[in-house]
């Protein structure tokens, strides 16, 4: 029995949270095309006969413009000490960028061997591939180099078996039957965050978030409650909607997802609440789960 954790780090918006779900083969982190839409720290167990690999995923590290930009970023820090291997996971198709080198830099004050994943080969050539190793090869001392598509899940497996050779534990930290850690009520919050941004698109990306106020399982039926938290009236408005037509759109969506996922009748219940700064207000941070390192 080998068993580890392993931690994702790098830039928004370069595939960490679709690479979990291909690994684990199951939704625990939502997805979007807005930059940064991971914001806590995701967990996804990987469980085979003789391995189980807990996989964390962190929010992007960006230049934080506030309160909640900091304590994302101090969450991806910090699980840069203390892990069996890190995967620097980066865009090849768009190369090298500030935030990648940045990374970089942070990265060698840590312990833990790098695996750098190069994701979205599906948009590369060959050519192209061997040319994005070459490009980071020779900035840092990486432990291994995989190139994957975590959309197409091409060469996943083999980035798994890679992993493994870094495990260092012998113990099984997890029930076999857990793909996550994360509580329902997170779950919940994440899913209605999703649907936000498909139905807002990038309007309000960054404008809100969700908590989950109640769950309450019956024997035919879940009770949900979530609040929606924006900074500004005038966002509340645009989710709202004429006549309240898009929160609608959005509440359907979650609910269809929700009752796929329990496989029973989902009532749902959306508010969306102005909290003037919450990005700022370490009541909110806390509350919400950004747990500051």
């Amino acid at each position: 029995m080998k068993s580890g954790f392993v931690s994702l780090i790098g830039r928004p918006n370069v595939g960490k949270s679709t690479l979990l779900n291909s690994i684990i083969n199951y939704k625990v982190a939502i997805t979007s095309k807005v930059a940064g839409t991971t914001r806590n720290i995701i967990q996804g167990i990987y469980n085979e006969e003789n391995y189980q690999i807990v996989f964390m995923d962190t929010p992007g590290i960006i230049r934080p413009i506030n309160k909640l930009g900091k304590v994302t970023n101090k969450q991806a820090m910090a699980l840069v000490k203390d892990i069996d291997c890190l995967l620097f996971v980066v865009d090849a198709a768009s190369g090298i960028g500030r935030g990648d080198k940045f990374i970089m830099e942070v990265l060698k004050k840590s312990n833990s061997p790098v695996i750098l994943v190069l994701n979205k080969i599906d948009k590369l050539s060959n050519v192209d591939i061997m040319y994005s190793i070459n490009e980071y090869k020779d900035l840092f001392p990486f432990a291994e180099i995989v190139p994957v598509s975590a959309l197409t899940r091409d060469n996943v497996k083999h980035l798994i078996d890679v992993i493994k050779k870094y495990l260092k534990d012998d113990i099984r930290y997890f029930s076999p039957d857990i793909i996550t850690s994360n509580s329902p009520y997170f779950m919940i919050s994440e899913i209605v965050r999703e649907k936000l941004f498909e139905c807002l698109t990038e309007e309000i990306p960054h404008s809100l978030t969700c908590y989950t106020v109640s769950f309450e399982e019956k024997e035919n039926i879940i009770n949900i409650c979530v609040d929606i938290i924006v900074d500004r009236d005038s966002i509340k408005k645009i989710i709202i909607g004429k006549k309240g037509d898009t929160l609608k759109q959005v509440g359907i969506a979650a609910r269809h997802e929700l009752e796929s996922m329990y496989k029973k009748k989902v009532y749902l219940e959306l508010y969306v609440k102005t909290v003037k700064n919450w990005k700022d207000k370490d009541k909110y941070i806390k509350e919400l789960g950004f747990l500051d390192y």
